[in-house]
């Protein structure tokens, strides 16, 4: 679990637990209000679906967004041999960042309280990228 891999997995895992949300939430929401899978196939066919279903989708879209960066920042520290245990600490602290974002989205959906946790975890990401940046030229 000391190396820069393990958190990779855990989000990726992680993003794999929301997809199972969204869609434990989205299908019996589908079947109850009546929506027929290829009813989906244009945006804004399930906006009728209770808040749940979306909420959970949402954060299922928002993993494939800023996480992106992450894994290419998490695997570049790797391969360049600095995944020390501050670079490992701050992806795991990423991680647990975006668990808990996904949690209060997919779960109470509080926006501010989403926005201080994503603020959280992009200046956490921001860390690791800088760090890595003064390593690579420093």
């Amino acid at each position: 679990m000391n190396t820069m891999i393990a958190p990779v997995l855990a989000l990726v895992s992680w993003t794999l637990v929301m997809w199972a949300w969204m869609y434990a939430q989205r299908l019996p929401a589908m079947t109850k209000a009546g929506i027929k899978p290829q009813d989906a196939r244009f945006p804004g066919a399930l906006d009728a679906l209770p808040d749940a279903a979306r909420q959970a989708a949402h954060n299922y879209n928002h993993l494939m967004e800023q996480p992106t960066i992450f894994y290419a920042a998490a695997l570049a520290i790797f391969a360049a041999g600095h995944g020390d245990a501050t670079a490992v600490a701050l992806a795991w602290a990423y991680v647990a960042l975006r668990v808990a974002h996904s949690i209060v989205q997919a779960g109470v959906n509080i926006v501010m309280a989403r926005f201080v946790v994503f603020c959280l975890s992009t200046l956490v990401l921001a860390a690791m990228v800088v760090r890595e940046w003064a390593r690579l030229v420093g």
